[in-house]
This record gives structure tokens, sequence and C-alpha cells, in this order.
């Protein structure tokens, strides 16, 4: 790589050749919910990089981070002929060079990814035109990694086409990953199933017709659409039905339609130590950090090629060396009288930002003894700015009892002190509407809600009116509907007016499911607040759930009073935001 005369050496995960015009950031970006795959504008308003064009550009960025699902918009990107021409990276990025390995391994289109040390990649941010050059690469990919029997016959196609490229992909990050062998694991969770255009489903439909058929129970993400009632709703049926298709190809492959984004709900969740393969953020988080179970942050497509085998790379959080914290965030002293429930979110998007890359352990949390949901919101939020695919929280999450559990016993990591005005920056962020802007639409169930949060909800609207101009929806899994149905609580939900949604979730839904008249939106979800006004062009309030069902029944939400902190007190004056 040049810039004027200067030359770069960095290590090539995919091999090939290009030049263009430099598009160039020192921040992270996550493609899915940052990047039109129809256009490749940049949408993540939060983003230095917002309202650039990739198409055509040497895209020059430290790492992806958020959504498992970037693979999929790269992989659309790619097909189309409207995506970068390279990529370059300051660290191993696995979700954006997936992308790239199953365009090149499945539809043989490709473009080369460059990881450079991290001075030279901050050199190369001042260049306007780059030129990529990479020697041939050993893509055969039985070197350095120990194969089983068990991978050999994959590899040699004895148990068909389909679970034969599977084991290509694996291979292929595996040796990126530097595994030295193979694990097997007891499930996968898959996210590919969200449609992100022609390419996904053209992926899973092949992998079928191939004779694909998953070896280990592996369940189904959100899909793009309720899938039993999205005609109702009024989703166009081009869009409709090649969402559905995409469901059933992976059903046909004998995944199971749970259909949710947040499969720790479901009675199937994994146990401590136990080796899984999830894909989605906020579900890998929640699985590392909240249940122990062991797994990478899986990109979309590399989830269905280890769901046919049965087999992963052994690295990253499946090896328990690599589990221990390196970055400390200690909280001051905290109340259970002083918070609200947007407290977690709030902090888990602060800490992922701060996070990066790196494993955070946090203390003084204990005290406020967070609920499951809580953690669910802190994890998804955590998930939304950081790379990481876990945190330890003292006193709370299994393998953190103490700190010096979480640290693996290792001395003078980095330690950040948190005053909790701290988070009114993210607050400003997550708050993009103006003040006094009317609340047209309340979202709810990002990640899908849980049948304690369908209780808290009913609870919180009992006795109450909805303001008859305010719309306000929640989205949650089929086996959380089918147990609030049970106890009565759909019913009394849907009285007080409130709009019950399976299958998808608000990271794919749009018009006109959310009213084309909506033009402000209030949600309690950090992740939403801050992926909704790229992928809707809304506005967005942020608030707990008291000040969403608030602002439902005064149709109108006033972000200056509403802090997301009642009153704190440490011997300094309470919190006003």
């Amino acid at each position: 790589m040049t810039q004027d005369k200067l030359l770069y050496h960095g290590t090539a995960y995919v091999q090939g050749n290009a030049s263009g015009p430099l598009v160039a950031s020192n921040l992270e970006l996550s493609f899915w919910g940052g990047v039109d795959p129809l256009t490749s504008e940049v949408i993540d308003h939060h983003h230095p990089l917002s309202g650039k064009l990739l198409q055509d550009a040497i895209l020059a960025i430290p790492g992806g981070r958020g959504s498992c699902s970037g693979s999929g918009v790269l992989l659309e990107l790619l097909l189309s002929g409207r995506g970068p021409k390279g990529l370059i990276f300051s660290r191993r990025e696995d979700i954006l060079t997936l992308g790239v390995v199953v365009a090149e391994e499945i539809f043989h289109k490709s473009i080369p990814v460059v990881v450079l040390e991290t001075q030279d990649f901050e050199e190369l941010l001042d260049a306007s035109y780059v030129h990529v050059t990479t020697k041939a690469l050993d893509t055969t990919l039985g070197y350095n990694i120990e194969l089983s029997d068990k991978d050999h016959a994959f590899l040699n196609g004895l148990h068909g086409q389909a679970a034969q490229a599977a084991m290509r992909i694996i291979l292929r990050m595996a040796a990126m990953e530097g595994a030295c062998k193979l694990i097997d694991v007891t499930q996968v969770h898959i996210d590919g199933c969200v449609y992100t255009g022609p390419g996904s489903l053209s992926f899973a439909e092949r992998l079928r017709d191939w004779g694909g058929k998953v070896s280990v129970p592996t369940t189904l993400n959100s899909i793009s659409v309720d899938q039993r009632r999205w005609r109702a709703q009024g989703v166009a049926s081009t869009f409709g039905e090649a969402a559905e298709k995409l469901a059933t190809a992976y059903t046909d492959m004998g995944a199971l339609p749970t259909f949710t984004c947040a499969p720790y709900l479901l009675p199937s969740a994994p146990k401590q130590g136990d080796q899984v393969a999830w894909a989605e953020s906020n579900a890998v988080v929640y699985a590392n950090s909240v249940l122990g179970a062991k797994t990478m942050k899986y990109p979309d497509f590399l989830d269905i090629c280890i769901a046919l085998t049965g087999r992963a790379p052994q690295g990253g959080l499946h090896i328990e060396s690599n589990r221990r914290a390196s970055l400390c965030v200690e909280l001051p002293v905290l109340r259970e009288d002083d918070v609200d429930d947007s407290l977690y979110p709030l902090l888990g998007y602060y800490v992922g930002g701060i996070a990066g890359n790196r494993i955070p352990v946090i203390v003084g949390l204990d005290v406020l003894h967070p609920s499951t949901d809580d953690l669910k919101a802190f994890g998804a939020a955590f998930a939304t700015m950081a790379s990481a695919p876990m945190f330890h929280i003292v006193g709370v999450t299994p393998e953190a009892a103490t700190l010096q559990d979480a640290t693996g016993g290792r001395d003078g990591i980095e330690s950040v002190h948190l005053d909790l005005r701290q988070l009114e920056s993210v607050w400003k962020t997550l708050n993009s509407a103006q003040d006094d802007s009317p609340v047209d639409l309340v979202s709810l169930g990002n990640p899908h809600f849980s049948f304690a949060e369908m209780r808290k909800l009913a609870d919180i609207c009992r006795g109450r009116e909805k303001h008859h101009r305010v719309a306000i929806m929640v989205t949650c899994g089929r086996a959380t509907y089918g147990l609030a149905s049970q106890a009565g609580l759909v019913e009394e939900l849907e009285q007080f007016g409130v709009q019950i949604i399976t299958d998808t979730c608000w990271c794919m839904v749009g018009e006109p499911v959310i009213p084309r008249t909506a033009k402000v939106i209030m949600t309690n979800s950090a992740k939403y607040a801050h992926y909704g006004p790229g992928l809707t062009g809304k506005r967005f309030y942020f608030g707990s759930l008291e000040s969403c069902v608030a602002a439902a029944c005064d149709g109108c939400y006033d972000k200056r009073i509403h802090g997301f902190i009642d009153r704190y007190k440490d011997g300094s004056d309470p919190i006003e935001i």
C-alpha cells in the first residue's frame, strides 16, 4: 500500500489487488445498521463517516463492532457491485472478513482484506488514494490445523457438497484466527436468517439445495418479518416473500423456528462451560457473560457452517485464558432507590465505547442486584458499541465472584473510575429528537421482551389510558408470547393498546409496521436508539420503561427532566439531565 511514496506491509487475510480513493476512520463501524446494503452509504448517524459512500473505495477502519450481520451486508454489497474495492484494518476482523470469504468461496467474488500494524494504520488515515497488492495465499487450509477423521470426511465431500463448502469456510476462518484444531459444539444459534438482500437468500438456498442438514441442535434468530402476520401488517409482498423464503431455507436444513434475538430466554439455553456457537451480538455477549457458556462472536454465515458440521475453531473465548478482563471500570457508591432501569443500557453503551476490543470488568454494580433483564439491557448496549464479546461484573456474573477471578490474577490492568455524570453524553447521544417533539411510537423489545418484562409492562399500564395518537409496540419471541398469553398478559396489554409482534425485531422492522406518519420514536433500548435513526430516518427519544409508558399516555416526552437517575447522592448534588 502506498501513500505518495510510502510503502506499508501488512498481513493479507484475503488476497487480491485493488486501487481506489481512501475512505477512512479511526472509529470502528458496524455494517449492519451502519451501512445501507443497497447504496453503500454509511447510515450510522453517530459515526464520523456518516453520509460517505463505500462503493469503489478502499475502506480503512480499525475493525468492526456491533452486529454479527455485518458479514451479510458486506456480501450484498459485493454481489451487487456496490461494495468497497478493498478493506484495511488495524487488527484481525472476523465478521467483515467472513463476508468476503463467503463471497469468494460460494460466489467467486472477492476483494483484498489486509491488516496493518497500528502505527502504519494511523499514518495511512491521511492518504487520499491507496493501492493494495497482496501475494498469493494458500487457501487449501489444511496447514497448521489438526484435522480429525470427521473433519477430513467433511472436507473430502463424504457428507455432501454443503458440508464440504461449510468446512472449507470454517478452516479458512480457523487459520485466520490461529486456531490449531477444531472442537465440537453442543448447539448453534443462527443470525444469518436475517434478510439483508438477495445474496443472503441465495447463500442459504444454495446450501439447502446442496443437501445441507444441521448436525447439532440449532435455533434461529429474529427474522425480517412476523412470519404469520406480515401480510396483514401491510408488508410489501416482494420483501415479505423473500424474508419468508430465507427462514424456510434454514428450517428446511433442520433449524428450529424459534425466531428470537434472545435465545437465552429459551429452555434450551446453554449452561456454564458449554461450548456453543452463537451469532447475534447481544446473544453472544449474554451467553458468555451471564450464562458462562463459551462462544466466539460468530459472524452470519459462519453460524450455519458450524451447524452443518458441528465443528468450530478452537480459539477466542472457547479458550479459558482468553476470557480474562483487561479493563476495570469502577463505579461510585450506588443505591437502588437512586436509579431506574435506564441506568443499565446507558452504562452498557458507555462501557462498550471505552472497552472496544477489551473485555471489561465492572466493580460496584452488584449492590443494585441487577436482574437478568437488566443484564440483557446492559449487554445489548455494550455489544452495540464494543467488539469484545463479553464482560464481567464482580459479584454478579459467573466468572467474576471476585475481581481476581475476572482478571485471572493479573496485576496492573487499566482502571477507569466512572462518575455517573459521564453518562450524560450517552443520554444526549441517544436522545436525537428535539425537545418537546410529540411522540408518535413507543418501541419496546430490542432485544426481545422476556415474560418478566411483559408482566412489568402490564403492571405499569394498569389503570392508565394510552393517548389516541401514540402507537405502542412490543417485539418478543414466540415462546414468550405463548407464556404471556397463557397468563392473560397479552389480552391485558392489547386492551391498553399495545401491539405485540413476534418473529422479528426492531432492527428489522420498517414501514408500514412503523406508521409512515411517525416522526418520533421513543424506546428504552440503547441499541435501537443508536441504530434506529439510520435504519428508519426517524428521530428518537430514550428513557426508562416507566417513562416510555408515560410518553404513550401523555403523547410527549420531556427528556430534560426524565433523567437516567431521579436522584443520586454521594455527597454531591442530584443529577438532572
